[in-house]
């Protein structure tokens, strides 16, 4: 288990550029099996959950180049569909959640599809209902395997397009669906359909391979089925998670710190959310500037001067894994907030390790905590803890960087999922922090 110690209260500056979006890398790897021609991505971020899917995706006999930093080719043109009855494929897809993703691609390409239950953060209830239902409707038969904890669907008489309204809006159920039904005959329509930025890029990219996927970045989403899809280049988008988590930790070490290529068009309310804590944020042509907050930020208010309240929605709404990170910065805000984490019960749990280190935080339930701000007149102080989720760590290491005194964070591989190469990439700006194994 890999640790961080990091030596808080010094002022970072200098500029940052952000990873490839963690998100739209698992689906936009998986989409590789839908054509037998070559495929090529940019902008992959080096980081353990995506490294494991290049992994599993080259073990299930796809052909694999890296051709620069972040660039690689892959080409689907001799899938091994023994190896999904393998020992060795429940160890690779049990330990990474995007693994569901290979479902719909296999299903749509192959006629069948399975998967262990899949890993991931521990963070609440994290139900694939939406997946499977959604396959059935296209005709698919589903079965699980209790004593494997085993999932599949077989189609052996190919897909056929349907209307489907989904139960939740989930990102990688209609990813995985959409993957299905670009090689369904007839059309799909799916209501209810995600739209965050990750999935109008899979869609832009199947529609550059030969699909007929229209309503791209609305809720309603119609398919056309196609025979056959080929080859494209794609590029992935900065990661938004992590570029709010740069934002939060240039508010908390009051540091100066531009954020470069951050393509603000895809950023949605983000900006606008940590807005309303206080923290100036300035365009700077497609770089986002967070000037040294010297005299701290001040939470707003409603406008009839109720408490602010920030909680998740699905996209245009406010992105779930940001909202750890509007917790930590809201512990040093002038004024109150209420965050609201509605979509997962368990990822509010990590606010213990912050009232050890002297924030003031009720947790209300498992969704809800009121945070009362320092206004950085009591600095938080360090400690040592364990990162129990990706999120839940990021938000840690930025408490660790503002607080008094050397911290230390166990488990850190939870951060490495994550973020790629983050320890080299704080130094750079003046972080002290170093990897100890």
């Amino acid at each position: 288990m890999g640790t961080f110690q990091i030596e808080g209260g010094h002022r970072l500056s200098g500029e940052i550029q952000p990873q490839g979006a963690k998100n739209e890398a698992l689906q936009i790897l998986c989409a590789v099996l839908l054509t037998d021609e070559k495929i090529t991505i940019h902008n992959i971020p080096d980081i353990l959950d995506v490294n494991k899917l290049i992994k599993l995706l080259g073990n299930l006999g796809v052909k694999v180049k890296k051709t620069g930093k972040g660039s690689y080719t892959f080409q689907s043109d001799d899938i091994d569909m023994d190896y999904l009855a393998s020992e060795q494929f429940k160890e690779d897809g049990g330990g990474l959640r995007g693994s569901i993703m290979i479902v719909g691609p296999l299903l749509g390409r192959f006629g069948k599809g399975f998967i262990p239950k899949p890993g991931g953060d521990k963070i609440g209830r994290r139900r694939l209902d939406t997946h499977f239902e959604g396959f059935m409707k296209l005709g698919a038969d589903f079965r699980y395997n209790k004593e494997d904890r085993f999932y599949g669907v077989e189609a052996p008489n190919g897909l056929k397009g349907d209307f489907m309204l989904l139960e939740e809006a989930s990102v990688t159920g209609t990813a995985n669906i959409v993957m299905a039904a670009v090689l369904a005959k007839g059309t799909t329509t799916i209501y209810n359909a995600a739209c965050e930025p990750y999935l109008q890029q899979l869609c832009t990219m199947l529609n550059s391979m030969g699909a007929k996927i229209s309503g791209v970045g609305s809720n309603l989403l119609s398919i056309e089925g196609v025979e056959k899809l080929g080859g494209c280049q794609h590029r992935i988008l900065p990661d938004m998670v992590e570029i709010g988590s740069w934002i939060g930790l240039a508010a908390m070490t009051k540091s100066d710190i531009t954020i470069k290529n951050v393509n603000w068009d895809m950023l949605g309310i983000i900006p606008t959310t940590f807005r309303k804590l206080g923290i100036t944020i300035e365009k700077k042509g497609d770089d986002i500037h967070i000037p040294a907050h010297t005299n701290g930020y001040e939470v707003q208010s409603f406008i009839d001067g109720s408490i602010m309240s920030i909680s998740d929605a699905p996209w245009p709404g406010f992105t779930p894994d940001l909202l750890s990170i509007i917790l930590v910065v809201a512990t040093q805000a002038r004024g109150s907030v209420l965050v609201h984490q509605k979509m997962f019960e368990s990822r509010l749990f990590f606010v213990d390790k912050l009232i050890d280190m002297g924030a003031k935080i009720i947790l209300c339930d498992p969704h809800r905590a009121t945070v009362i701000g320092h206004d950085f007149k009591s600095q938080l102080k360090a400690t040592t803890m364990t990162s129990p989720d990706i999120r839940a760590g990021i938000s840690l290491l930025i408490a660790a960087l503002s607080a008094k005194g050397t911290s230390t964070i166990h488990n850190i591989e939870q951060i490495d999922r994550g973020y790629e190469n983050i320890e080299e990439r704080l130094k750079a700006i003046g972080a002290r922090i170093e990897r100890l194994d």
